[in-house]
């Protein structure tokens, strides 16, 4: 008998965690039961406490925050304002649902260094090492232990991160939406100006986001829970994003469907 068993790949939107830039830092008020006691008083003139359950109304969340802020999707709009060589680049609306729901593959490089490169090569190795082939609409993971450190600063600048090269090696295969476990799909942003400050080469800046200039791609960050997936290769991906107008990303829970003999 087989068992499905359901993988969440997201992070929590937490109010003050210091894993973003100071700009991006979600800030989150919490309106209990007993505030939403008021709050229906001005839907409902003449409401008493005592005519409530308990003298309690509704709660709920204030919440201030990027669309950039905890697990989200990244559209090609968020990279430039062109795709695909010169057409318009999609905003998170305008994303296919058919993008959202395939087979997934995870490419595990938790063993490479903080701020390293994830080259072809390393692509390549890692599908050998798996056996497996991409194949068109796959939903590519990649793992870098990043997700240890949520809720930290360090988060900031933990985990490898892909390149152009690695990127388009993807969306050449028809890949349309990959994930990373790690702030950036890039290498952390630290990294890339040590690198730019060092040798003044404008290609090193962004360049696995600004792959997407060549072939629009969609990839997720801050994803969590990767090595819970249990296997690589022959599971489902799940990530239909929050429909924001013309936005340049939305939320996403990503959920992992894997089914077990």
């Amino acid at each position: 008998m087989v068992r499905r068993r359901y993988v969440d790949l997201s992070i929590a939107i937490e109010d003050g965690l210091p894993s973003d830039p100071p700009m991006m830092i979600p800030k989150i008020e919490y309106s209990d039961h007993k505030a939403g006691a008021e709050q229906m008083k001005m839907f409902f003139p003449g409401l008493a406490n005592d005519q409530l359950p308990g003298g309690l109304g509704w709660a709920m969340e204030f919440v201030s925050l990027t669309t950039h802020s905890g697990t989200h999707l990244d559209a090609p709009f968020h990279y430039h304002p062109t795709m695909d060589n010169g057409a318009p680049a999609l905003t998170i609306d305008e994303i296919p649902l058919e993008w959202c729901f395939s087979d997934g593959v995870l490419l595990d490089f938790s063993h490479k260094p903080d701020g390293s490169r994830i080259t072809v090569e390393d692509v390549v190795k890692e599908l050998e090492r798996i056996e497996y082939s991409i194949k068109p609409f796959d939903i590519v993971l990649v793992r870098t232990g990043a997700d240890r450190y949520w809720g930290a600063p360090e988060y900031l600048v933990k985990g490898a991160g892909m390149d152009r090269e690695s990127t388009l090696f993807l969306t050449e295969k028809g890949v349309k939406i990959v994930g990373i476990d790690s702030w950036s799909w890039d290498r952390p942003l630290p990294f890339l100006a040590r690198e730019f400050a060092e040798t003044s080469d404008p290609r090193v800046i962004w360049e696995a986001h600004f792959a997407g200039i060549e072939r629009g791609y969609c990839h997720m960050e801050k994803l969590g829970n990767l090595s819970a997936i249990g296997r690589q290769k022959n599971f489902r991906v799940c990530c239909f994003p929050v429909n924001i107008k013309r936005a340049t990303a939305g939320w996403v829970r990503p959920v992992a469907i894997v089914d077990e003999d």
